[in-house]
């Protein structure tokens, strides 16, 4: 039973795999945008980070006593 498995592979032709394959088309980018984004997202990025700086620096500055809020 076996045998005649491997019979019928070795008698198949396969086609070459590689021959059938189309050249890599490289894709040329015009634009460089810095990972992938447009400028609207990266500006509304910039403003995340800002802002997550700030209310970092002022919870900081609360834990650290340098600053109290008035209403305390």
């Amino acid at each position: 039973m076996f045998e005649d498995f491997r019979k019928q592979i070795e008698d198949s032709s396969f086609p070459n795999e590689d021959q059938d394959k189309a050249p890599p088309v490289e894709i040329i980018n015009e634009e460089r945008n810095f990972l992938g984004m447009t400028p609207v997202q990266l500006f509304i990025v910039a403003i995340m980070l800002l802002m997550m700086t700030i209310i970092l620096g002022v919870l900081f500055l609360l834990v650290t006593g340098k600053i109290a809020p008035p209403f305390f």
